[in-house]
């Protein structure tokens, strides 16, 4: 069953309200570990946390004074505290808090891309089987190629949905990790054992090296994975667009008794699903590219990357988020057409059999490049008179006197051509239970 929409939850987690909410927890964090380690008073430590507050609209009345959305916030905490509110950012520059914070906040966010990614797959698996033996045409440059199977197609995306879940997985690992070690990184007022303490406290992992910030890198690397992803969506979109298309008719997104594709068509169904997705995952590409630029900032740090992040981070884990909904109800619920699928499969009058009629011949000792000669030949008649190559083949008696006509008439057997279709998917889902196999159309 596929998770309800979370959209909500990933506008709550970027919201301003949550993110001071979580400079305010690395804070609090911060104070009760210098007060175990005898740096704050307890008294102090336990007045932060029991106190410690804000409102966002005096933090952006004091922003507009001192134009530091952290000195804002600090100021704004330490006004409802008290005289403890000394010992609060005691020892931090405003990297230690903000860069921290925002470990966790993509770590929120990841954990729903995460489930996204589960949701995608558990869909993609279910259709791939239930279309493992529907036949179909391959197509290579657009054009008919050779038989495949539908249930392959959504195999080949289940695969690469894996292997994206895997590199998320991993870059969303890269990203847990936070940094007390100051305005150039060198420790000058903590050290590095309590930042090990403060950042296990928050459930993340000190950055072995910093400058004043972390290293801009992971968020490159992080978005760059994002913008796969989006690939991933991208291609499954195009893909449908393609099946959806008049003349193929295969596949098609759903399509409601009220919906309206067009106001001066009637007769219009537009893969407007499809092209959504493959228009956001153009942003996301780009904002990868824009997480690139960040990676060079000045010395041990400048502002550049700060205003591009406020952007790129939410808008890009939103998208995705909508993006990866959006592509899974569209795999959940698209039409499949297995007869048309057939149609357009043997449409050719057997020219997807090529290949294997080439085979056969070079087997019976005709050289690849005489056998070749011989099929093509009638391959050209078929495409340029409409003709049937199956039947062109077997009037053939240059053919026929090589290879026998019961081979020959075996080279169109399309059970012949997919006979592996259960052994790549026992490759594809090792886990898989046994399902009963269903009739080839």
């Amino acid at each position: 069953m596929i998770a309800r929409y979370t959209r909500a939850e990933m506008g709550r987690i970027w919201s301003e309200e949550n993110r001071f909410r979580t400079w305010l927890a690395v804070e609090v964090a911060a104070t009760e570990t210098l007060a175990e380690a005898g740096l704050v008073p307890k008294d102090a430590a336990r007045a932060i946390r029991e106190k410690a507050d804000f409102s966002l609209e005096r933090i952006h009345a004091i922003e507009a004074e001192v134009r530091h959305d952290v000195i804002a916030f600090t100021t704004a905490v330490a006004e409802i505290v008290g005289p403890e509110a000394r010992w609060f950012h005691y020892g931090l520059t405003s990297n230690d808090v903000v860069d921290t914070a925002q470990a966790l906040l993509i770590g929120q966010a990841s954990r729903i891309l995460l489930q996204d990614l589960h949701n995608l797959i558990e869909v993609l698996q279910r259709r791939a089987f239930e279309f493992k033996d529907t036949p179909m045409v391959g197509r290579t440059h657009g054009v008919h190629a050779e038989p495949i199977t539908f249930g392959l197609k959504l195999a080949n995306w289940y695969d690469e949905a894996q292997r994206d879940l895997v590199r998320f997985q991993r870059a969303a690992e890269e990203m847990r990790v936070g940094k007390f070690s100051g305005a150039v990184g060198n420790f000058a007022h903590l050290n590095p054992e309590l930042e090990e303490k403060i950042c296990a406290r928050l459930g993340l992992k000190p950055a072995p090296i910093t400058s004043q910030v972390i290293q801009r890198d992971l968020h490159a690397n992080y978005m760059a994975t994002l913008a796969v992803v989006a690939c991933t969506l991208d291609k499954i979109a195009t893909e449908i667009r393609h099946l959806q298309r008049t003349e193929v008719r295969e596949a098609e997104e759903y399509f409601s008794e009220k919906q309206k594709g067009s106001s001066a068509m009637p007769h219009k169904r537009n893969p407007v699903t499809c092209e959504q997705i493959s228009g956001l995952a153009r942003v996301v590409r780009a904002n990868a590219q824009a997480a690139f630029e960040n990676v060079a900032l000045w010395h041990e740090r400048d502002i550049s990357h700060s205003s591009v992040e406020r952007i790129i981070l939410p808008d890009s884990t939103t998208l995705l988020d909508y993006m990866l909904a959006k592509t899974t109800n569209l795999i959940d619920t698209m039409f499949v057409y297995p007869e048309r699928m057939l149609h357009n499969l043997e449409s050719s009058g057997g020219l997807v059999f090529s290949g294997q009629l080439l085979l056969d011949l070079v087997e019976h000792g005709v050289s690849r490049e005489e056998a070749y000669r011989m099929v093509q030949r009638h391959a050209m008649r078929a495409w340029q008179e409409g003709k049937n190559f199956r039947e062109l083949v077997l009037k053939d008696k240059e053919i026929t006197k090589r290879v026998p006509r019961a081979q020959v008439e075996r080279a169109f057997e399309l059970k012949r051509q997919l006979r592996n279709v259960d052994k790549i998917f026992a490759r594809v889902f090792p886990d898989a239970k046994p399902r009963r196999k269903t009739k080839t159309t």
